[in-house]
């Protein structure tokens, strides 16, 4: 979906004339926002969506798609490339996510141990919980993508001569 197309989505469920008064901008102005860019084109009024898409571009700066996600309750995490030790099979990129599961869940059960849970144990269960969505991420877009064939039975046996 392009961003004029979502913000065309979000006015229909809200006020076009709310938000010109929040952001304290004419009304035209949020309206041209979602106009698609070629009708727009030498204004200078990209839209705020994609402001923030060339400006992340340009720093290549994650912090910046992380802030938002912050400030909309969220947390912003990579969507990685599908690449699995076994590539295109089904059960390594299983045992794989299952793996980071353990792991998340052993950091979880020694940090607990003590009834308590410290600021860099803490950020230690969030890190493996990061590393937990991206592998399982990373699968569910193999399989979105049709990355992962069948595994092949082994040949039966050649009928004794």
């Amino acid at each position: 979906m392009q961003s004029h197309e979502l913000l065309r989505e979000v006015f229909k469920d809200t006020s076009a004339k709310q938000i010109a008064a929040d952001l304290n901008l004419s009304l035209s102005m949020i309206y041209k926002w979602a106009e698609p860019p070629e009708k727009i084109e030498g204004s200078g009024l990209a839209n705020p969506l994609d402001r923030m898409e060339q400006l992340i571009k340009s720093t290549n700066d994650a912090r910046l798609p992380q802030w938002v996600c912050e400030r909309a309750g969220g947390f912003f995490i990579h969507n990685p490339k599908a690449h699995w030790p076994h590539p295109y099979q089904v059960i390594p990129a299983t045992n794989q996510i299952v793996q980071e599961f353990a792991d998340m869940l052993g950091v979880i059960a020694t940090a607990s141990g003590d009834n308590h849970i410290s600021k860099t144990e803490a950020k230690d269960i969030r890190r493996r919980w990061e590393d937990l969505k991206r592998v399982t991420e990373g699968f569910v877009r193999g399989c979105e993508e049709g990355n992962f064939s069948t595994v092949k039975p082994p040949a039966p046996p050649a009928p004794p001569a």
